[in-house]
């Protein structure tokens, strides 16, 4: 048997206080490089400690680093789908034909108020109630101009496209002339529904007052 085995096979015949006691007389560095040379000739020049469940011994004289490095943390990312190129571009018009049920529902919510509008004794509710009212006919009212102006722009588009087809250029509205339109709209649904003198009169009345607060009077005041 070679020395590895020998050496190895006299340490396997000594006890646990045995052992103790030779290590404290070499050293633990070398009572180590002992059992360790024994294992690594016994494994064929690979080295294999004995005790192989122990723990790695670490040196305390490691330098720790100047700037802490610490743990990487997965960042939340916030979509919001209205601003999300994930979501698709948004055409009124396919959104319109989806959600058509939200009109039937906000006619429902709209009567409901009333309902309550007319129960209700307390003036704190009944201007909520009245203030939540205007501001869904307001909504409702933006929802009608905006619809009336996509038609107006789509039909506009459709007699260019005519145009092209029979050798003429195309004329593209600019953005001045796109407000004027809609101006000229909103006058004739003002004059239609018989509020136009109404709507006037409070025009007069806040251009009226910009004016008096342009005065020198009224701003030394």
């Amino acid at each position: 048997m070679d020395d590895g085995g020998s050496v190895r096979e006299e340490l396997s015949t000594l006890s646990f206080e045995e052992l103790q006691e030779l290590q404290s007389k070499v050293g633990l560095k070398v009572y180590n490089q002992i059992v360790c040379d024994s294992g690594k000739e016994q494994h064929g020049g690979r080295h294999k400690c004995a005790q192989k469940d122990r723990p790695l011994e670490m040196s305390s004289k490691q330098p720790v680093p100047f700037l802490r490095r610490p743990a990487a943390v997965k960042k939340r990312v916030v979509r919001d789908p209205r601003f999300d190129d994930l979501s698709g571009n948004y055409n009124p018009e396919i959104f319109d034909k989806t959600y058509a049920f939200l009109a039937k529902v906000r006619s429902q919510e709209k009567e409901l108020i009333k309902q309550k509008l007319r129960r209700v004794k307390k003036e704190q509710s009944r201007q909520q109630l009245e203030y939540v009212l205007q501001r869904m006919m307001e909504q409702d009212k933006a929802q009608e101009r905006a619809r009336q102006q996509r038609e107006r722009m789509k039909q506009f588009k459709q007699e260019q496209r005519q145009r092209v087809q029979q050798g003429s250029k195309p004329y593209f509205l600019k953005r001045s002339e796109q407000r004027t339109l809609a101006l000229a709209d909103k006058y004739q649904a003002l004059k239609r529904s018989g509020k136009l003198e109404s709507f006037l009169g409070k025009k007069r009345k806040r251009n009226a007052t910009k004016d008096r607060r342009k005065l020198p009077g009224a701003r030394a005041r």
